[in-house]
């Protein structure tokens, strides 16, 4: 443990996820409670739907938000602390863990804290991502020509 938290304090490490973790790393390590979704992990690393990262990848155009569309990037930031498209779940969040801070790092501390503080984040996560998901299916679905299917004329089958 003591030479991985050695290699994640390294700067080449550098990612938002663990400058958010290393300062509890054994309190992370040791809590009682919690188990990391698929969605929570999108929501804290930033490898999910949204622009800024769907725009690095080139999955999208733009980086903006799509459910907003007042933002210029749709990052993590933006859809847990201001996108007004989430308002409702982060009233519901704030209401359990607290206080104005939503960055990772403040998330991250309300995880470790109580098994509580960990459920109001994870189901955050998983409502906010799971609408954002389905937003994005439904957009590729729309983008796709669609294939005309033609009815066969019972005339033209032959038989066997």
């Amino acid at each position: 443990m003591v030479k991985w938290k050695q290699r994640l304090s390294q700067p080449s490490a550098g990612h938002t996820v663990i400058s958010a973790v290393v300062p509890l790393f054994e309190a992370w390590l040791d809590r009682p409670h919690g188990v990391l979704t698929f969605r929570m992990t999108q929501v804290l690393t930033g490898h999910g739907k949204f622009g800024r990262f769907l725009h690095r990848i080139r999955a999208e155009e733009t980086s903006g938000c799509r459910h907003c569309e007042a933002s210029p990037e749709d990052t993590v930031e933006h859809t847990v602390e201001v996108c007004p498209a989430w308002e409702e779940h982060r009233r519901v969040l704030v209401g359990v863990i607290g206080g104005g801070d939503l960055s990772r790092r403040a998330l991250v501390h309300a995880m470790v804290r109580s098994e509580e503080e960990w459920q109001a984040v994870a189901s955050f996560c998983e409502a906010v991502m799971l609408v954002k998901e389905e937003a994005d299916r439904m957009r590729q679905r729309q983008q796709r020509p669609r294939r005309s299917r033609r009815r066969r004329d019972p005339a033209d089958i032959r038989p066997p």
